[in-house]
């Protein structure tokens, strides 16, 4: 008998449209090689098109989920997305320490694809003050970056200096996603607090509209591969190679910013590779 696979949870919102949030999520887990656990934060109303409506899920609830999963399934890496609002993110926070939660990737969602505020102000200082210091890994990109530090982050030089200093806020790795910086090419700014490495990650810019959850694929990814025992700073240049290629074949579905080819991705070596290989 095989042994069981290792265990990731993303702790985020339903996206109907399956580009984004939890489904996203769970597709990205099982192209790179673990079992996927959800913990469902709010019921969205979108589509490629945009979001319609955002239904939150009580924290209660979103607790109580936490609890379950923890308790039975024990994740070797967990991934926080769409949180909402202050209370729901200490509420989290709260639960992933009580059941001291490893490997926990934040991704900062404050803004869904098409423009609409998806965290509170409240949120924002929650995530810094609760949950970053939790955080293996952070994933914001520039406008999350200059929100979490108060101050603008505006470039290639912002964003290593951003990278940086969020670190301080208790992230070990930080990534500063450069997808909204004009080019075309694709920099995202790294750095390894522990190692003290800085690193550019610098990948063509894919063209077309198939862009829906690109940061929600890339910290699952990490997660997976945190998951799998690979160390942070791989897991992050791992992740990256992923959403390239699930940007490279995206499936051209929707009217609007369309889904990535999570599952049109042969495993990559990287992938095959035996758990804590890397």
């Amino acid at each position: 008998m095989s042994p069981p696979p290792p265990v990731a949870c993303t702790v985020a919102g339903s996206d109907p449209s399956a580009g984004a949030g939890i489904q996203a999520d769970l597709k990205a887990f099982a192209a790179c090689g673990v079992y996927g656990a959800t913990v469902v934060t709010a019921v969205t109303v979108q589509s490629t098109l945009g979001v319609g409506a955002v239904h939150p899920v009580p924290a209660a609830i979103v607790a109580e989920q936490i609890d379950a999963v923890a308790g039975d399934l024990a994740p070797a890496a967990w991934k926080t997305g769409m949180l909402g609002g202050a209370e729901l993110v200490a509420t989290v926070a709260a639960r992933l320490r009580h059941h001291g939660a490893l490997n926990i990737v934040v991704d900062p969602v404050m803004r869904s694809t098409s423009g609409r505020p998806l965290l509170s102000a409240g949120g924002v200082a929650a995530l810094r003050s609760t949950l970053l210091p939790l955080a293996t890994v952070l994933t914001p990109n520039l406008e999350e970056a200059a929100a979490l530090l108060r101050r603008p982050v505006a470039d290639l030089a912002g964003a290593r200096e951003a990278a940086r200093a969020l670190c301080a806020l208790g992230p070990r790795v930080v990534v500063v996603t450069g997808g909204h910086l004009p080019g075309d090419r694709v920099v995202d700014a790294v750095f390894d607090v522990e190692a003290g490495i800085t690193l550019e990650l610098d990948h063509p810019r894919v063209p077309g509209p198939g862009t829906h959850g690109t940061g929600c694929t890339l910290s699952a990814a990490i997660a997976a591969f945190l998951a799998r025992g690979t160390s942070p700073l791989d897991a992050v240049t791992s992740a990256r190679a992923y959403l390239q290629v699930a940007l490279l074949r995206a499936p051209g579905l929707g009217a609007g910013s369309g889904p990535l080819g999570h599952l049109a991705v042969e495993p990559a070596a990287v992938v095959r590779a035996p758990l804590g290989a890397r």
